[in-house]
C-alpha cells in the first residue's frame, strides 16, 4: 500500500487534519510546537460514490473501497536539515512516504501561535522548501562522489552519475529534484535514495470555516507557488473536518450546505493524493462484495488481476470488461452485454480507470 505524509510547519493543523483524515485516531494536536514526535499512521478509505451504485446493481452485501496509509510527521522548522527541532529524525519519516502533503496555515487566529510570528503562506512554504531541498543536496553530493569513482568499473553506475549530474544544480539553484527531466533509466538508478523534493507534493491549503468554499488571500499564494512547481492545491479547513466528526452522518450535508459546499476538502484531498501517488481503480462486483482494487496507472489486465491474487496472473485467460459508465446506464451486466458493451480483454489490454472486470483464468 503507498503511503502519503502530513508534512509543514509546527501548529498548521497536520495532526488536526490526520485525526479528521483518520476518524478512530488520537494523534495530538495541541498549541505548541514538536506535540508529535513519532509519526503517526492510518489507513483511510478512498472515498468513490461509483462503488455504491455498483453495489447496488449487483446486490452486494458489503462495500469494500480503495485504501490509502496517511503519515502524520511532526512540524519542520527552519534548520531541520541541520538538525533542528530535531529534523533529522523527521526527514527521515519523510523519506519514507511516496508523496507528500504540504499542510499550509491559511488562517488568522491570534489563539493559536505561529513559530514565525505571523501568517505568510509563501514564506512558510519557502522554509519546508529549503529545508528539504538542502537535506537533498547534501545526499546528492555524496552519492554522486561514489557513484563517480564506482562508474570507472562498473558501467551501470554512469546512468546514476548523468542523473545526478542534473539534480545537484537544479538543488543549488533551489530546485526540487522533480523539476528535473530524466530517462526512466536515470530515475530508476536514483530511486533508492529517496530523494524528498523528488516525491509529488500537494498543497492543502488550511482555512478557517468561513474561507472554505472561496479560499482568500493566503490560499492565493499558495495557489500561485503551486502553478510554478506543477502542483495541486486542496483548499480545507481541519477545524471543520473535526467538527463534521461530531456530527451525526445526516447532519453533516446541512453543515455543509451552510458553509457554501458540497463536500469538505477532506474527500478532495484524499481523491487528489490518490491520483498523486499514480494511482486508479477497478471494480469487482457480485452478490457478495462490491470493491475496488487499486493499480498503478499502465498496468495491464493480468498485472490487474495479480493484485486480487497472483494466480490470477499466472493462469490468466482474458477479462470481461464494462465501463462503469457503460454498467451505471444499463443497469446490470446482462443489459449491457446485449447492447454489446462488455468486451473481451487480452494479455495486453492496459486497464482504464473505472473498469468493471471479471477475469477468467486457469492455473
Amino acid at each position: 500500500m503507498l503511503r502519503a505524509g502530513n508534512v509543514g510547519l509546527p501548529n498548521v493543523g497536520k495532526s488536526t487534519l490526520f485525526n479528521a483524515i483518520v476518524e478512530n485516531s488520537k494523534a495530538q494536536a495541541a498549541n505548541f510546537p514538536f506535540c508529535t514526535i513519532d509519526p503517526n499512521v492510518g489507513i483511510v478509505d478512498v472515498p468513490d460514490v461509483r462503488l455504491n451504485r455498483l453495489a447496488e446493481i449487483a446486490k452486494s452485501e458489503r462495500i469494500l473501497p480503495a485504501k490509502l496509509e496517511i503519515v502524520d510527521i511532526a512540524g519542520l522548522v527552519k534548520g531541520a536539515s541541520q538538525g533542528e527541532g530535531l529534523g533529522n529524525q523527521f526527514l527521515a519519516n519523510i523519506r519514507e512516504v511516496d508523496a507528500i502533503i504540504h499542510v499550509v496555515r491559511c488562517f488568522d487566529n491570534d489563539d493559536i501561535i505561529h513559530v514565525s510570528g505571523s501568517i505568510d503562506p509563501a514564506r512558510d512554504i519557502e522554509i519546508i522548501n529549503i529545508e528539504l531541498i538542502l537535506a537533498d543536496m547534501a545526499q546528492a553530493e555524496r552519492r554522486l562522489e561514489r557513484a563517480r569513482k564506482e562508474s570507472r568499473t562498473k558501467k551501470e553506475a554512469q546512468v546514476e552519475v548523468e542523473a545526478l549530474e542534473k539534480i545537484v544544480p537544479a538543488l543549488e539553484d533551489g530546485k526540487p529534484a522533480r523539476s528535473v527531466a530524466l530517462t526512466e533509466d536515470e530515475a530508476k538508478s536514483i530511486k533508492n535514495l529517496g530523494l524528498l523534493t523528488l516525491k509529488p507534493i500537494i498543497f492543502a491549503a488550511n482555512v478557517s470555516e468561513e474561507h472554505l468554499a472561496k479560499g482568500n488571500k493566503y490560499v492565493d499564494a499558495v495557489r500561485a507557488i503551486a502553478k510554478t512547481e506543477g502542483a495541486e492545491v486542496v483548499v480545507i479547513s481541519a477545524q471543520v473536518e473535526a467538527e463534521l466528526l461530531e456530527l451525526p452522518e445526516e447532519d453533516r450535508k446541512e453543515y455543509l450546505a451552510s458553509l457554501g459546499v458540497n463536500e469538505g476538502g477532506l474527500q478532495s484531498l484524499i481523491r487528489s493524493t490518490f491520483f498523486l501517488l499514480g494511482l486508479q481503480t477497478y471494480f469487482t462486483c457480485g452478490p457478495k462484495e462490491a470493491r475496488a482494487w487499486t493499480i498503478l496507472r499502465g498496468m495491464t489486465a493480468p498485472q490487474a488481476a495479480g493484485v486480487i491474487h497472483s494466480d490470477f496472473e499466472r493462469g490468466f485467460i482474458r477479462a470481461e470488461t464494462v465501463s462503469y459508465k457503460d454498467l451505471d446506464e444499463t443497469g446490470g451486466m446482462a443489459a449491457a452485454k446485449a447492447k454489446g458493451l462488455v468486451r473481451s480483454e487480452g494479455k495486453e489490454y492496459v486497464v482504464q480507470e473505472g473498469d468493471v472486470m471479471n477475469f477468467l483464468f486457469n492455473v
